[in-house]
């Protein structure tokens, strides 16, 4: 009697955990050697263990009338028992030897099957914690919508009434961003905790219905570019996203399932509606900030206490000023004038010559830069007024891009006052940190600092700017 056919029925659930992977899927063996050999050794024992291996269960022996001819001939013959399997690993872990042993172990012995959807997540996840700058990180602002429909103003001075962190049970948070996504997309979602970081990624992978014909390859099932990440910091009324790849380079007629932008739409949206309850509704608005490093934003748009403290605003938190700049009661630590007139670096480098020898006195070596190199006492009281105490040096919270958009058009807008449409100039800074190359131009006189706004040295914690009128104007969207 023929076995009975399978019948796929739709349905709105997202694609399950166990779901498996060939195992003879190439993009596996890409996505296992984007870790190194102990991380993967790391990941196998988390699989083999006794809480864990109900859910990740490896190839065993099979009874001697389900037996296959290939289980002899293949290159790792099955175990008999789960600790034969750790055994086997113990072995791999203790000698020295190639990635590539683990993986072939990996998918051609224990788990010959498939890997799941949730051992690939793992997988991922682990790179994203060992890597947290291997993505761009784009910063939103978690906001509540009023009884007008309209959101907190983003320039509110109060902070606490635009400070919004929802209680968020993870399950239930899961369920209804399920709800959103689902009648747009097929997904899955992997929820798990950083190692080193106050921070709680979202793994979302989004794929095509599995219901359509012809069916998708395996190779689909592992497409980083229909991934997108969110991590959500402890305390902290923002969250981060970040498309795992770029299509620049893989376009694909699949618009819906691959676009990162159109991907990053959908999750977007539906995580403010996910969050939000009958009588609390809220909406993400952008930061026009975004970095490749997450502890650059932690510091910039995150819980800790220089949020609001950049720039030139810095010294108050460094602690040298007790207080705020509102605060009309006296410092009871140094003065701000004693604090910027501090010998820098560069002050300590060169030669005093007010009590030592003078400058024909001392060998050619030994006199120091040229007067004309030295930062006058007066351009660099100027440069610590504007940047602040983070020094000429690479600073805590870098920025690696700052794109500048300019909407000013010098003859039309002089003339008839009308904007144009398009940016008539876009101008982007790249580097390790940007604001401090910005300093250090600012010292070397290339640029005056009195004149520079504030999006440039850092206190408005920025990474786009679109300017008007010589103003930085803020956008719905970023």
């Amino acid at each position: 009697m023929p076995p009975p056919k399978s019948i796929r029925a739709p349905t709105t659930a997202s694609l399950p955990d166990d779901l498996r992977i060939a195992s003879t899927t190439q993009s596996l063996v890409k996505a296992l050697g984007k870790l190194p050999r102990q991380a993967l050794l790391d990941i196998v024992f988390y699989w083999l263990e006794d809480r864990n291996v109900a859910s990740f269960p490896p190839y065993l022996q099979r009874d001697e009338r389900d037996k296959d001819d290939d289980d002899e001939l293949g290159p790792y013959p099955a175990e008999r028992t789960i600790d034969d399997v750790r055994n086997a690993y113990q072995e791999l872990q203790m000698r020295k030897g190639a990635k590539r042993e683990v993986i072939d172990r990996i998918l051609e012995g224990d788990w010959r099957h498939g890997i799941t959807m949730r051992q690939l997540a793992m997988i991922d996840f682990r790179h994203l914690d060992d890597h947290p700058s291997s993505l761009r990180w784009t910063a939103l602002e978690l906001s509540h919508i009023g009884a007008t429909g309209a959101a907190t103003s983003e320039d509110s001075t109060d902070f606490n009434a635009t400070a919004c962190i929802p209680r968020v049970h993870a399950s239930t948070f899961l369920h209804k961003l399920q709800q959103q996504i689902s009648p747009l997309v097929k997904s899955h979602y992997y929820l798990a905790r950083s190692r080193s970081l106050p921070v709680t990624f979202l793994r979302v992978f989004v794929t095509n219905s599995p219901y359509q014909y012809p069916r998708q390859t395996s190779d689909s099932l592992v497409d980083s570019s229909r991934v997108i990440y969110v991590a959500f910091p402890d305390s902290c009324p923002f969250i981060y996203t970040s498309v795992s790849t770029s299509m620049a380079l893989k376009p694909s007629s699949d618009t819906v399932a691959t676009d990162p932008r159109t991907l990053q739409r959908i999750v977007r949206d539906a995580i403010p509606k996910a969050l939000s309850l009958p009588h609390q509704r809220y909406t993400l608005k952008a930061t026009s900030l975004t970095a490749k490093s997450l502890g650059t934003l932690l510091k910039l748009r995150g819980p800790g206490r220089s949020n609001q403290a950049n720039g030139a605003f810095s010294i108050f938190a460094d602690a040298v000023l007790e207080g705020s700049p509102l605060d009309p009661r006296p410092s009871d630590t140094v003065t701000p004038e004693e604090y910027l007139h501090q010998p820098s670096e560069l002050d300590k480098e060169n030669v005093d010559i007010t009590n030592g020898p003078t400058p024909d006195e001392l060998p050619k070596k030994s006199r120091g830069p040229d007067p004309d190199t030295r930062i006058t006492k007066k351009r660099k009281l100027a440069i610590q007024s504007r940047f602040g105490t983070a020094g000429s040096l690479l600073s805590s919270a870098p920025l690696d891009r700052l794109d500048v958009r300019l909407l000013d058009s010098p003859d039309q807008l002089e003339e008839t006052g009308a904007e144009p449409a398009q940016p008539v100039l876009s101008l982007t800074f790249a580097g390790s940190d940007v604001i401090s190359g910005i300093r250090k131009l600012a010292e070397l006189g290339l640029v005056d600092p009195e004149r520079m706004p504030s999006w440039m040295t850092g206190e408005e914690a920025v990474s786009v700017a679109v300017v008007r009128g010589g103003n930085r104007v803020t956008r719905d969207s970023g």
